[in-house]
């Protein structure tokens, strides 16, 4: 193959599920939440703070803490953060600087390899202020020309990711370990999809007769169908 577009799956394909990530989130919003102040109206405020950093900032260092900092200014914008502020943005940030986050094997160098011949895309799906801690953490960014995240996948979001970092379905392929969210809405837009997944178990469905769909049990192997 020659140079491809390659958009990346993130949990599971490139790192396993970070509970960590989830539950400091969890606690910084219960920190928040006050008469008058639900759980969900919290992260709603958070999860647009995120997205706004991220689109302006990227997914650089610093960038979840800003986002969480932004969140607390809102809710509180006429006084200084207390010291039970300081203690729950320090927690929260935590595994973010920790990069407590485990990589699935091979993929820092998979991606190093990939990237001279390719352009790398990153598409994380989730709730942002989630997927944004978790992207940063895991110091893979730099890798990517581009990195998205969104609610749900279906045909119209990787078309409209495409067309948004002027990617021609016919040169781009899918790398992810779900047919569901991955392989079939993929080849539904028009482009390629590979599935990283073991050799047995857990896909029944998948369309092995299609020319433009492959399955790879590892990340490495990406390499040899790439290269």
């Amino acid at each position: 193959m020659g140079r491809r577009n390659l958009i990346f799956d993130a949990d599971g394909t490139l790192w396993r599920e970070g509970e960590t990530f989830a539950r400091g989130i969890d606690l910084f919003v219960r920190h928040l939440v006050r008469p008058g102040l639900s759980p969900g109206q919290v992260r709603e405020i958070l999860d647009e703070a995120q997205r706004l950093n991220s689109a302006t900032h990227g997914y650089r260092a610093g960038v979840f803490e800003r986002s969480l900092t932004d969140c607390l200014a809102r809710l509180r914008p006429d006084s200084a953060p207390t010291e039970a502020d300081r203690i729950a943005l320090e927690r929260t940030c935590a595994p973010v600087r920790d990069r407590a986050l485990r990589l699935v094997a091979d993929a820092s160098p998979t991606l190093t390899a990939l990237a001279a011949d390719n352009r790398l895309f990153l598409l994380a799906q989730g709730a942002p202020a989630e997927q944004g801690a978790k992207i940063e953490a895991s110091g893979l960014a730099p890798m990517f020309a581009g990195i998205g995240n969104v609610r749900q996948k279906d045909p119209a979001t990787y078309l409209a990711f495409a067309q948004g970092h002027h990617l021609d379905p016919a040169d781009t392929w899918v790398v992810g370990d779900t047919a569901q969210t991955d392989v079939w809405p993929a080849l539904a837009a028009g482009m390629g999809a590979v599935l990283v997944a073991p050799a047995t178990g857990g896909h029944d469905d998948l369309p092995e007769e299609d020319d433009r769909f492959r399955r790879v049990t590892g990340l490495a192997a990406l390499v040899d169908l790439f290269g």
